[in-house]
């Protein structure tokens, strides 16, 4: 299992799971996978990556281990 930052990004902001997932155009279900761990697509990542309001370039700070 990956560990990730998913939820603690989404908190800050103050996103629910099913908010992130509306923005990000990915289900709430994919969004809690993610945060507990299972690996996901790149451009699932990319979608999310955005709808946190962050830029590519901050991947590593979500997603450092992928």
């Amino acid at each position: 299992m990956g560990i990730n930052n998913l939820k603690k990004f989404r908190e800050e902001i103050m996103l629910s799971k099913a908010e992130l997932a509306r923005k990000a155009k990915v289900s709430s279900i994919t969004i809690g996978r993610i945060e507990d761990g299972m690996p996901c697509r790149l451009e699932t990542m990319r979608k999310i990556i955005h709808s946190l309001g962050k830029q590519l370039t901050d991947k590593n700070e979500i997603f450092p281990n992928d």
